[in-house]
């Protein structure tokens, strides 16, 4: 299974350590970063599954960030827990007011925090946790690591297999190759982009077996995307 991606917006060096290591330890990607303009640039590259974001950042604020997040399509529905030494009542609807989804007021527990996050992340996206996804006829089981195309049976590789489970998670979105490798293959590994195109090639093939209507789209100079029509 393909680990929800969660970004962390947090400038305190302990506390994002600690989230890090609670978030890895429930088997989540995760990315940390301690300035909202650099949060800003890397979520306009590739939205994360969830946002954690503090309230008092650099550059542009938490509070802002989020504004500016629910003011786009591609994050107005973006899962956000927003953190803040802020407990005052007011904050708290000013922060929820702006777009987040939750709130939670330092110092907090770590086992509450984890529980919110699992908690938004069932509500909000539950593709990301559910172990069966289905897009029009193609249903892909990530227990039994099994692919179905209405009532034929799929054989995929296991990068085709991670490929196709990616794109699932996100229908008719776009994704380049850049994108494909880094969240498909992992940031730490360095292969030629081109390596995509050959198995985007060997799923097409897979699943569109007997002449049936090719459900990969690619996008000439963007990359590809499962239909969703």
């Amino acid at each position: 299974m393909i680990a929800p991606r969660i970004m962390v917006v947090e400038d305190e060096e302990p506390l994002g350590v600690l989230l890090r290591y609670n978030l890895e330890a429930e088997g989540y990607q995760v990315e940390v970063v301690t300035r909202g303009d650099e949060a800003e640039v890397r979520m306009r590259e590739s939205p994360p599954d969830l946002l954690v974001l503090d309230w008092m950042v650099p550059a542009v604020s938490g509070i802002e960030l989020c504004r500016r997040l629910r003011m786009r399509p591609q994050t107005e529905r973006l899962p956000i827990i927003m953190l803040t030494a802020r407990g005052e009542e007011s904050d708290r609807v000013r922060g929820l007011q702006t777009g987040a989804d939750d709130y939670l007021v330092k110092p907090f527990s770590m086992p509450e925090f984890m529980a919110r996050v699992k908690a938004l992340l069932r509500r909000a996206k539950p593709e990301v946790l559910s172990s069966v996804l289905r897009v029009g006829e193609i249903v892909l089981d990530r227990e039994q690591h099994r692919v179905h195309r209405g009532s034929t049976e799929i054989r995929l590789g296991p990068t085709e297999f991670r490929l196709l489970e990616f794109l699932m998670q996100h229908p008719g979105r776009v994704f380049s190759r850049a994108q494909l490798l880094d969240k498909v293959w992992g940031e730490t590994i360095y292969i030629d982009e081109r390596t995509v195109d050959v198995h985007v090639g060997r799923l097409r093939k897979a699943v569109n077996e007997d002449g049936m209507p090719d459900v990969i789209r690619t996008v000439r100079g963007a990359g590809y995307a499962i239909r969703d029509d």
